[in-house]
C-alpha cells in the first residue's frame, strides 16, 4: 500500500471535477446543453471513480482520516444530485472507520465543521444539500446501531450549523445591520 499514490489520486481527481470549467451550473443554458450532450457530466463519471475506489481501500481508510474530509466534502458540495447521493455515503464510511477503530469519530467530525465554513464561506451548499446530507446520512445510520445515535447527534450538529452558515451568506448581500448582528449572533 502506497499512501502517497492514493493521496495524489484522490486529491488530482478532486481538483479535476472542482475546477471552474467543469461546472456546468455556471454556463448559459444553451452551452451547458451543447457540453451535456457532447460530453456529459465528466464530474459525475470521476465522482463514481473516487467513491469506489474509497470502498476498496479496505482497512487502509482510516490513513485518509481527516485529511480527506475537506476534498471529500469539496466534491458532495458541487450542486449535481446524483453525485451527491453517490459521494455523501464517503462520509458515513469515514465515521464508521473512526468509530471502529477509537470508538469516537471527532477528528472526522471536527474536520467537516471546519472544512464546512471555509466552504459555505466560499459560495458553495445550498438548502438541498443540506437536506440530502441529513436523509443520507441518517438512513445509513439505521443500519448500524451501535453508531446510530451518534451520528444522528452529529448530522444535527451540522444541519444547524449549516443552517446558520447559509442565513449568514444570504444577510451579507442584505443592507439591514439589525439582519447581520443577528445571523452573526446565531452563528457563533
Amino acid at each position: 500500500f502506497n499512501l502517497q499514490l492514493w493521496n495524489n489520486y484522490f486529491h488530482l481527481a478532486v481538483a479535476f471535477i472542482t475546477q471552474d470549467s467543469l461546472q456546468l451550473e455556471n454556463f448559459s443554458h444553451a452551452k451547458y446543453n451543447k457540453i451535456q450532450n457532447k460530453y456529459g457530466d465528466m464530474r459525475r463519471l470521476i465522482g463514481f471513480a473516487i467513491r469506489d475506489m474509497w470502498y476498496k481501500l479496505g482497512q487502509n481508510k482510516i490513513c485518509f482520516i481527516p485529511g480527506m474530509v475537506g476534498p471529500i466534502l469539496e466534491m458532495t458540495l458541487i450542486p449535481e444530485v446524483e453525485l451527491r447521493k453517490a459521494t455523501i455515503p464517503i462520509f458515513f464510511d469515514m465515521m464508521l472507520c473512526e468509530y471502529q477503530r477509537t470508538g469516537e469519530f471527532k477528528k472526522f467530525e471536527n474536520e467537516i465543521i471546519l472544512k464546512l465554513d471555509h466552504e459555505v464561506e466560499g459560495g458553495r451548499g445550498d438548502e438541498h444539500y443540506m437536506q440530502l446530507f441529513e436523509s443520507i446520512l441518517t438512513e445509513c445510520a439505521e443500519q448500524h446501531p451501535g453508531i446510530s445515535s451518534l451520528v444522528r447527534s452529529f448530522v444535527s450538529l451540522v444541519k444547524g450549523l449549516l443552517e446558520r452558515l447559509l442565513d449568514y451568506r444570504a444577510v451579507m448581500s442584505d443592507d439591514s445591520k439589525d439582519n447581520r448582528m443577528s445571523c452573526t449572533v446565531n452563528l457563533l
